[in-house]
C-alpha cells in the first residue's frame, strides 16, 4: 500500500516535535505533524517556560528586600504585570517561530490545525482533508482537570494564568501538586493575596515526607495562606465578578479570582482513538508498552497523553526513541527510571530516586539529613532554610534517593542525578571534597545518619 506519509504526528508539543524531527531529518522519513492551537505544546507555551519566567519575575521582589540587607539604597514602585506579560508574549511567539522553523527545516509538513484519527492509517484534519501514514504518533498531552461541579464558572487552570489582563488582589488556588504549590509562591511573590485549599493531609503528595513538610512550612513563612485538609464545597459568583467560596470546615470567604490545579487528564478526547480501537486506560490515557506503541501496530503515543511520567524532558526522550526504533534502525526503549524532578516553589524543591518511605519497603535504610539557614539568607537576616536529605540503602551503602529544598535546588539535583543514576554510594558522596562556601557542600559533608531502620 502507498502511503501520503511515512509518519503523521498529531500534537505539536516537545514529544511530537521530537519524533517528527528525528525521523525527519535522521530516518529520511516523509513526515506530517498537525497542532491545532500553537507549536511548541503545554510547555513552551502555557507550561514550563512561562512558568518558570514568572518563578524569575516573582523572585526579585525578595530579592530586592534583601539586597538592602546588603547594603544597596531602592526605590521600588511595584510590579508591573502588563510590561511583563508583554515581554513574556513576544518571548512565547519567539519560541514558537523556533520550534516551527527547526521542524520545518528537518523536512516536517506542518498542518496548523486540528487532527484526528479515521482509522489505523487514516487522519482527517479540521479543513476536511485527509491523509494516509504507515505510522501515526499520538503525542497531544494532557489538559488541566476542573471538577464538573465548578465547570463554566469562570474559574482559571494554569491554561489562563498566563493570559490574565490584570494581576488579581486575592487569590483561591485548589490543589496541592507541582502546579498548585508553584502557582501560589509565584503569586504571592508578585503580591498577590493568595490561599490554598488541598484536601489532604499534606501538600506534594508522592514526594519524600521530610521535603513535602519543609517546603509546606516555607510556603506558610512567605506568606501563602495555605490550608490542608480542606477543599472547595461550593463556589457563588459575585454580581462584582468576583467568587464567594465556601470549604469544608463550613468557612465564606470572597476572593478575586479561583484557580484549579487539581491535575491534568489526557488529552484524547474526541480524538477518534478509541474508533479506531485503540485501548484505552479508564483515566483516558493511551496504553502503550515500553516501545511507545498501542494495541494497534501501526499507532504509538509519546508524553503526557500515555500518562507515563508527565515530565517533559520524559516525553522528547520517548518521542526520540519512538524516532530511533521506528526509522532509525535502533530499537531504543525510553528509561523512565530514577528520572529526576523539580518544584519551583521558593525555594525550590528537587528530588531523584525513592522517598524514604519508598527505600524502607526494600530493606533497612540509612537517612541523612540537615536543615540550616544559607549564608546568604543569614547575613540578610531572613528566617528561611535549606534541607539536604540522602536515603541509602543500609547494606549496600548505594544512595536510593536525593531530595533538596533550597535556592538552585533543580540546578543542583541535575548533577545529584547523575551520580544516583550511575550507583553512587555513600562513601562515594564522602569521599568527594566540597566545594566551600556553597550550599551544595552539604550534599558530601553529611556523616552522621539522623536515623536508620
Amino acid at each position: 500500500m502507498t502511503f501520503d506519509y511515512d509518519l503523521f504526528v498529531i500534537g505539536g508539543g516537545s514529544g511530537g516535535v521530537r519524533a517528527a524531527r528525528i525521523a525527519a531529518s535522521e530516518g529520511g522519513a516523509r513526515v506530517a505533524l498537525a497542532e491545532e492551537y500553537r507549536m511548541g505544546g503545554t510547555c513552551v507555551i502555557r507550561g514550563c517556560v512561562p512558568k518558570k519566567l514568572m518563578v524569575f519575575a516573582a523572585g526579585h521582589g525578595a530579592a530586592m528586600d534583601e539586597a538592602r540587607a546588603y547594603g544597596w539604597q531602592l526605590s521600588v514602585q511595584g510590579f508591573d504585570w502588563r510590561a511583563f506579560r508583554a515581554r513574556l508574549d513576544d518571548e512565547l511567539s519567539r519560541l514558537e517561530g523556533i520550534y516551527t522553523r527547526n521542524a520545518e527545516n528537518a523536512g516536517v509538513e506542518i498542518h496548523h490545525q486540528r487532527a484526528t484519527l479515521i482509522d489505523p492509517h487514516t487522519v482527517a484534519l479540521a479543513d476536511g482533508r485527509q491523509f494516509t501514514a504507515r505510522h501515526i504518533l499520538i503525542a497531544t498531552g494532557g489538559t488541566p482537570f476542573v471538577p464538573e461541579a465548578f465547570e463554566g464558572q469562570g474559574v482559571m487552570t494554569s491554561n489562563e494564568v498566563f493570559l490574565m489582563e490584570d494581576l488579581p488582589r486575592s487569590i483561591l488556588i485548589i490543589g496541592g501538586g507541582f502546579i498548585a504549590c508553584e502557582f501560589a509562591c509565584v503569586l504571592q511573590g508578585l503580591g498577590v493575596e493568595v490561599t490554598q485549599f488541598y484536601r489532604g493531609a499534606q501538600i506534594l503528595r508522592g514526594f519524600d515526607d521530610d521535603l513535602r513538610h519543609h517546603v509546606a512550612a516555607e510556603m506558610s513563612a512567605q506568606g501563602v495562606a495555605l490550608e490542608v485538609s480542606t477543599d472547595l464545597v461550593s463556589l457563588e459568583r459575585l454580581p462584582d465578578g468576583r467568587f464567594a467560596a465556601v470549604d469544608t470546615g463550613g468557612g465564606r470567604r470572597e476572593f478575586d479570582r479561583v484557580l484549579f490545579a487539581t491535575g491534568r487528564t489526557p488529552n484524547t478526547q474526541g480524538l477518534g482513538l478509541e474508533e479506531a480501537g485503540v485501548v484505552l486506560s479508564e483515566s483516558g490515557a493511551v496504553k502503550v508498552d515500553d516501545w511507545s506503541q498501542t494495541n494497534i501496530p501501526s499507532v504509538f503515543a509519546v508524553g503526557d497523553v500515555t500518562d507515563r511520567i508527565q515530565l517533559t524532558p520524559v516525553a522528547i526522550r520517548e518521542g526520540h526513541a519512538f524516532a530511533d526504533t521506528v526509522f532509525g534502525g535502533k530499537p531504543t526503549k525510553a528509561d523512565h527510571a530514577l528520572v529526576a524532578s523539580a518544584v519551583f516553589t521558593r525555594p525550590e524543591a528537587a528530588t531523584v530516586g525513592l522517598t524514604e518511605d519508598e527505600a524502607r519497603e526494600l530493606g533497612r535504610v540509612k537517612v541523612f539529613m540537615t536543615s540550616f539557614r544559607a549564608m546568604q539568607t543569614a547575613f540578610a537576616e531572613g528566617t528561611s532554610k535549606a534541607m539536604f536529605k540522602l536515603v541509602v540503602c543500609a547494606q549496600s551503602d548505594r544512595v536510593l534517593g536525593c531530595h533538596i529544598v533550597a535556592p538552585g535546588a533543580a540546578e543542583m539535583i541535575q548533577f545529584a542525578a547523575i551520580a544516583v543514576k550511575m550507583g553512587a554510594t555513600k562513601a562515594d558522596f564522602d569521599r568527594t571534597v566540597a566545594v566551600h562556601p556553597t550550599m551544595a557542600e552539604e550534599i558530601v559533608l553529611m556523616r552522621n545518619p539522623a536515623r536508620e531502620h
